[in-house]
């Protein structure tokens, strides 16, 4: 094993070739086409080419890009798949899944590759070059052909694993490592490969003997940029999918787990691990994550929010128990679980309070927990708290918000005052959306005489207003009519509150020949 410089970042990029016909064999329990050459086209400019292809098509000549028709020509018992990108992309994602039990930074290399940030993790796996051998054994066990390399950056471990499986580059030695390959292991476009080879440069390292401006001004600041990182020169940085999480806690099992009380046991152990390493820093979970890796390599990642920082193991146990309760989905261990990991992807540091005396504290407390517990089961979106928005439009008065994030915001909401004495102004129940109804009034622009809602018809004894309300004309969707809202009591003593849309002979007018139109009435909300 070589030894690493601790001053850089380490590498491992694979290189999945053949993913798209490996896809397509592994999603067969039977392949009935085992044994004959086997390729994935794809249509470009109306023409069929060879995207991928397996091991039999290869040895008959048939090669990547190369037209179908051509490809049938050396291959007559050549057997086509139509490509699918879509599933290719997302077993790709997959795959990205199960490597994250290896590093929480892993990057996708379209389209067929992966990059992961093996920095300082590989002492885990008993080095680097067993880290490497763990993960193209476990993809080649699943059926697929891999290819990869370590180096100091992205940029040299994939030209390295196009050309060469397993090479390991220490730290200083790129330049030495990449010289002999062809020069088209850069990535570069077919012109700027031809370009190379003809004036004579057919090797990573003939390019590098030239002068770097000479580079630059005949192929592009771009390309120097990369030859300068395979050389590794520059350094290459990586875009992981995910966030790293604040802190992360993992455990692997000898043996595959599969009970209900192993998980859960093992669940609770990784909860005080790491409620215990984020004491240390005086911080709580505001965000947790379960991972689960199957034996198969499927990935199963359940995840719980708190509206307060959370310090407790028990607390994190008990959200957890409620989430994987209420899963519409139920975790399948399948044969077992390998590894389990918990991470707060989210913390905070939690702010000491005086929780002995103070009764309004341990309240606010209990009330987050109970939140915490039904957001779990029910999902964080669908608890929510209400808070006022300075806006005289009635549907937006309200501003619905996750109470998990906003339940100390209503503490300090100011809403408006209700008068002594006075009736309320606004229905204690308001539609989400306002109701049409037929209305008979004394005068087109006067209050409701009669009105028919839900094919109930009311008679109106009673009726105050209008009150006029004016659409914002500044937001984007504020052009709509002006409202005249009433408040109505009908014979039976049931109070409405309903508006007329639109001023009549001023927003109201046939546009065939200006005359006035009836306007539109609509129930907005019920009294109690």
């Amino acid at each position: 094993m070589h030894a690493v410089s601790t001053n850089r970042r380490r590498i491992l990029s694979l290189w999945l070739p053949r993913l798209p016909i490996d896809r397509i064999k592994r999603s067969r329990a039977a392949d009935p086409h085992d044994g004959l050459p086997q390729a994935v086209v794809l249509k470009d400019a109306n023409m069929l080419l060879i995207h991928s292809l397996d091991e039999a098509a290869a040895r008959h000549g048939v090669s990547l890009g190369q037209p179908l028709a051509n490809a049938r020509a050396v291959c007559p018992d050549l057997v086509v798949h139509e490509a699918d990108l879509a599933a290719d992309a997302k077993m790709l994602e997959g795959i990205a899944d199960w490597c994250d039990r290896f590093t929480p930074l892993v990057a996708l290399d379209p389209p067929h590759g992966l990059l992961l940030d093996i920095t300082g993790c590989v002492h885990l796996f008993g080095g680097e070059a067993r880290l490497m051998r763990s993960v193209c054994d476990a993809l080649t066990a699943h059926g697929l052909i891999v290819s990869a390399a370590i180096a100091s950056n992205a940029v040299c471990a994939r030209t390295l694993n196009r050309q060469v499986h397993g090479r390991i580059v220490p730290d200083g030695e790129e330049a030495t490592a990449v010289a002999p390959l062809p020069v088209a292991a850069l990535g570069g476009s077919e012109a700027i490969t031809l370009g190379l080879r003809r004036a004579g440069l057919k090797t990573i390292g003939d390019v590098a003997s030239r002068g770097r401006n000479e580079i630059t001004a005949r192929f592009g600041a771009a390309f120097t940029r990369v030859l300068a990182q395979a050389l590794g020169e520059a350094d290459a940085p990586i875009s992981p999918r995910k966030v790293p999480p604040d802190y992360i806690v993992d455990k692997r099992f000898a043996e595959p787990v599969a009970t209900d009380t192993v998980i859960a046991a093992s669940l609770s152990s990784l909860a005080a691990m790491l409620v215990a390493a984020m004491a240390q820093q005086g911080k709580g979970a505001r965000r947790l994550e379960a991972c689960f890796f199957r034996t198969d390599g499927l990935v199963r990642v359940i995840a719980v929010d708190t509206g307060q920082p959370v310090t407790e193991a028990a607390v994190i146990d008990r959200l957890f128990r409620e989430r994987l309760e209420a899963l519409n989905d139920p975790l399948d261990p399948g044969f077992g679980f390998d590894m389990m990991r918990l991470s707060a992807s989210r913390s905070e540091i939690v702010v000491q309070q005086q929780r002995d005396l103070d009764a309004h504290v341990h309240d606010n407390d209990e009330l987050s927990a109970l939140i915490d517990r039904i957001a779990a089961r029910i999902g964080g979106k669908r608890v929510v708290v209400h808070l006022p928005v300075d806006t005289h439009i009635p549907e937006r008065v309200a501003l619905p918000l996750p109470a998990q994030h906003h339940l100390a915001a209503t503490s300090t909401a100011a809403w408006p005052e209700r008068s002594n004495g006075e009736p309320p102004l606004r229905p204690l129940r308001l539609f989400a959306r306002p109701e049409a109804i037929q209305v008979i009034a004394g005068v087109p622009d006067g209050p409701p005489a009669r009105f028919v809602w839900r094919r109930a018809a009311h008679a109106v004894v009673r009726a105050e207003g209008p009150e006029r309300i004016a659409m914002e004309w500044w937001r984007p969707d504020g052009q709509g009519l002006t409202r005249d809202y009433f408040r109505v009591e009908d014979e039976h003593g049931l109070r409405f509150w309903l508006y007329r849309d639109g001023l009549y002979d001023r927003e109201l007018e046939q546009p065939e020949n200006g005359l006035p139109m009836q306007p539109a009435w609509y129930m907005h909300g019920l009294f109690a």
